[in-house]
C-alpha cells in the first residue's frame, strides 16, 4: 500500500432530518482492500456511496464535512461528478447489466468517456477488462449475445469488467457477493484479491468471514459511528474497543 487514495474528515450524513453518519474520520490507503463491517443500518453503504456521490440521487440527502479522493474535495461547489464516477467505480449488491450484449455492456463507459479512438482500441479495452474480471475465457465466443443470459455470478463479474473498463482509481463494492452462491462468491473474492494489486478496493460486507478472508484493513461501524479501524488481523484477533469485540464474537448484531 502506497499513499492515501481517499480521506474523510468529520463526515456527517443526513436523509432529510434523520442523521445516519456521525463525525466519521477515515483514511483509505492506496491499493489493497478495506472492508466496512457492522450491523444492518449502521451507515456502511451510505458512507460507501458518499465516496462517489451516488447519494446525490436521493432526495433530501445531505453531507457535511469533507471527502477527498486524492487531493480533490469531491463535494466542493462545481465539482465534476461525471469525472468523479470515472475515477471511483461502483459494483452494487445485485448485478445490474444493461439489456445489451456482453461487449456493449463493457463498452458503455468507454463510449461515454470517449476512451477509444477506433474500434480496435475499443475491442482491446473490452478484452482487457473482461480478462481483469476473470470472464474472458467464458464469454470470448459469445460477446455479442445478451448479457442477461449469463449466470448471476457471471453477470456480477461483467459489472466489474464494466467498471474496470474506464480504469478507475478506486472500486467500491457494496455487498457484491451477497446474492450469489458459494462458488460464485469464492470467485468474486479471488477476483478482489487479484485486483487489489492495481486498484484500491472498498467493500461493504455483512459476512465477517468474508471480511477476514479478503481485506487488508477493516473498519467497524455501529449506529452511524466509526468505532474502530485498523489492520484486519488486529481487528479480528485483538480489537481495541469492546463494541468491536462484542460484534466479532457474536454477542450482538
Amino acid at each position: 500500500m502506497d499513499g492515501i487514495a481517499a480521506s474523510l474528515r468529520n463526515v456527517n450524513f443526513f436523509y432529510g432530518s434523520q442523521q445516519v453518519l456521525f463525525d466519521v474520520n477515515l483514511e483509505v490507503p492506496e491499493r489493497g482492500i478495506l472492508a466496512f463491517i457492522g450491523p444492518s443500518g449502521c451507515g456502511k453503504s451510505t458512507l460507501l456511496r458518499s465516496m462517489n456521490r451516488m447519494n446525490d440521487l436521493i432526495p433530501g440527502a445531505r453531507l457535511s464535512g469533507e471527502v477527498r479522493i486524492g487531493d480533490e474535495d469531491i463535494y466542493r461547489p462545481g465539482a465534476d461528478v461525471i469525472s468523479l464516477r470515472r475515477k471511483v467505480g461502483m459494483v452494487f449488491q445485485r448485478s445490474n447489466p444493461f439489456p445489451f450484449s456482453i461487449a456493449e455492456n463493457v463498452a458503455y463507459g468507454i463510449k461515454i468517456n470517449r476512451l477509444a479512438r477506433d474500434r480496435a482500441t475499443r475491442d482491446a479495452i473490452i478484452e482487457r477488462s473482461l480478462r481483469s474480471a476473470g470472464l474472458w475465457d467464458e464469454v470470448k465466443d459469445r460477446l455479442h449475445r445478451p448479457a442477461l443470459a449469463l449466470s448471476g455470478g457471471q453477470q456480477q463479474r461483467l459489472c466489474i469488467a464494466r467498471a474496470l473498463a474506464v480504469e478507475p482509481d478506486i472500486l467500491l463494492m457494496d455487498e457484491p457477493a451477497s446474492a450469489l452462491d458459494p462458488i460464485a462468491t469464492a470467485r468474486i473474492e479471488e477476483l478482489a484479491n487479484e485486483l487489489k494489486e492495481r486498484f484500491t478496493i472498498v467493500i461493504v460486507t455483512h459476512n465477517l468471514q468474508q471480511a477476514a478472508r479478503v481485506s487488508d484493513r477493516t473498519s467497524f461501524f455501529l449506529m452511524g459511528k466509526l468505532i474502530e479501524s485498523g489492520e484486519t488481523r488486529q481487528i479480528f484477533s485483538k480489537p481495541v474497543r469492546k463494541e468491536t469485540e462484542d460484534y466479532i464474537t457474536g454477542r450482538f448484531g
